[in-house]
């Protein structure tokens, strides 16, 4: 297949007075909104789309994967929060490993069966509806129109059927005797190809009668591991049944009147935090939006915050996080003073002791009662480990790559302990009022902060609307192992001039970034409520429609609808 991808079309914002959908693929965004016309809130829609993007784009999310969600509750004006995460294996451990033969110095192969942690979707989905859910659809109901796509068959998404002839090897490894369960007499789908997966139908309908039993217990459960032990892995029931979703409370930080939500470690949502603590003490819009100055700014910025992240950023309940001291304004503001506006950082305390990886679904959800659903879903990297169970028709990720492997790090591996998380959705809400701005979140690694803050400050500093926040050109930082340097990334539409100047004041400059590749910089989803950014400050407006703006990088887009009868 081709690796070029032109980006040559525009799109408007949708607006829209009663419910809203954006996600990576149109027809989970229409099963989202059809959840919401049938009676469903924000968190039974996002529970639906969760299972229809596990159909149509299984190499980045689904049931054997994890996910994390924030809901915004109109009611009480709150935001909530789940950790459906996994933990690693009870027989697992870094003297086993040794025993293997695998340490920091030669670590697991990422799509090894050791890295496979419990998967917590299939909690979290069932978790997400009974707390935050409408109480009007059943499970069986919200997961139906997922059924019915499995059984009957889609067409294959473009940039979907790139990413699953990329990483099909995995599918097709000897060693993964059901792989074939995800090909198409053996090959991965072309675009417009229709695909059915019928054994993923039969495993959503276990879940919708049975709960979280039907998959943590019984024939899933089994077929779960007898996969992993089959390859090596240590998996076992006892694991599956012992699972449980946590309830977490969120984290946040103001920036200019603004309250930006992210969810606490295991999960990165830190870092985005950190980092707009300190860009709040510049004047970012004097900067000029992707200048020179603007795009060293940021990157400075990001390379303290995704440093800290990667020494700190561990499972709370196991290691202790001064998750409250990283996201203060007084550490931030220390920060800062290291900075140098006319030359590039080259140090990192703390150093990376993970790979890259990129394979996920952010979306999010509004309806018309005005709760907020943020929502997100992940594999990994590239369909995770690939392995899958029998008769099931998904993938198990491979979220345990993300252990370090040397004894005295925080985020060390541990038996029941859950790994550092790349996944975090977000939310704004006003600090004034307390009233939701905007359920927003981009996928893709440790890009994910990164473009938290970069499409948040394209409305807040900016003025752009959801959609050309996310359609502008982004910047991704990375320190890499192999040469111990940091990189910065630029994507296609930053001038020459601009990178010619950001390569004097030191920087390891790459760009431009083109066609699939663009795909490091993430796939995003904005909603707003009300047109705030079109205002230099934060209007108390409850505001009547609902702004939204899906990635162009992605296959997706945004749907909403007007309601005759608006209950907001």
């Amino acid at each position: 297949m081709t690796s070029k991808l032109e980006f040559i079309s525009r799109r408007s914002p949708i607006v829209c007075t009663g419910g809203c959908v954006a996600s990576n693929q149109p027809l989970a965004t229409q099963i989202g909104l059809d959840i919401l016309k049938k009676g469903g809130n924000a968190a039974d829609a996002a529970v639906a789309v969760a299972a229809a993007l596990n159909v149509t784009e299984p190499t980045s999310t689904g049931i054997g994967g994890d996910c994390f969600c924030l809901f915004f509750k109109a009611e009480t004006k709150k935001v909530y929060g789940l950790n459906g995460s996994g933990r690693c294996p009870a027989a697992l451990s870094l003297e086993l490993l040794k025993q293997q033969g695998f340490d920091e110095e030669n670590p697991l192969p990422p799509s090894h069966a050791h890295n496979v942690t419990v998967p917590g979707a299939a909690a979290a989905w069932v978790d997400t509806i009974s707390l935050f859910g409408s109480n009007k659809l059943s499970l069986e109901e919200i997961l139906q129109p997922a059924i019915d796509l499995a059984e009957f068959g889609f067409p294959v998404s473009e940039v979907c059927a790139f990413q699953w002839n990329s990483t099909a090897d995995k599918l097709q490894a000897s060693n993964n005797k059901f792989g074939a369960d995800l090909l198409i007499n053996g090959k991965p789908p072309q675009h417009g190809q229709l695909f059915r997966n019928p054994s993923l139908a039969n495993t959503f309908k276990e879940l919708s009668k049975q709960g979280k039993k039907g998959f943590y217990e019984g024939r899933i459960a089994q077929a779960i591991v007898q996969v992993i032990q089959s390859n090596g892995g240590v998996l076992a029931l006892s694991d599956l049944s012992h699972h449980v979703t946590e309830e977490i409370q969120p984290i946040f930080t103001t920036y200019k009147g603004v309250k930006v939500w992210e969810t606490p470690p295991n999960s990165q949502g830190i870092t985005a935090l950190m980092a707009l603590n300190m860009l709040e003490t510049f004047t970012v819009k004097d900067l000029g939006h992707n200048t020179a100055d603007y795009v060293h700014t940021v990157t400075e910025v990001l390379k303290r915050s995704v440093s800290d992240c990667h020494w700190y950023c561990a499972d709370s309940a196991v290691v202790p996080v001064p998750t409250k001291e990283l996201i203060s304004k007084v550490y931030c503001a220390k920060q800062v003073k290291l900075i140098d506006m006319k030359r590039a950082s080259e140090s990192n305390n703390h150093g990376n002791p993970f790979e890259m990886g990129s394979d996920t679904v952010y979306f999010t959800v509004v309806d018309v009662h005005g709760n907020a659903c943020s929502f997100i879903n992940s594999n990994y990297q590239n369909f995770g480990t690939g392995l899958v169970p029998e008769g099931c028709g998904f993938t198990l990720q491979n979220r345990g790559n993300n252990f370090s492997l040397s004894p005295g790090h925080p985020n060390c591996l541990a038996p029941g302990k859950r790994p550092f998380h790349t996944i975090i959705p977000a939310i704004a809400t006003s600090a004034d009022t307390e009233d939701l701005l905007c359920s927003f979140g981009v996928m893709g690694g440790f890009m994910q902060p990164q473009g938290h803050v970069q499409v948040l400050l394209n409305m807040l500093e900016f003025g752009m609307n959801p959609q050309q926040a996310v359609d502008a050109p982004r910047l991704f930082v990375e320190y890499t192992k192999k040469d111990q340097k940091w990189h910065l990334y630029l994507e296609d539409g930053f001038p020459d001039k601009i990178v010619e100047d950001l390569k004097a004041r030191g920087h390891l400059v790459h760009w431009p970034i083109t066609g699939h590749d663009r795909s490091i910089f993430g796939r995003g989803q904005i909603i707003t409520k009300g047109d705030w950014w079109r205002s230099p400050e934060i209007s108390s407006d409850s505001g009547k429609v609902w702004w939204a703006g899906s990635d162009p990088r992605g296959d997706g887009c945004s749907l909403g609808y007007c309601s005759v009868n608006d209950q907001r």
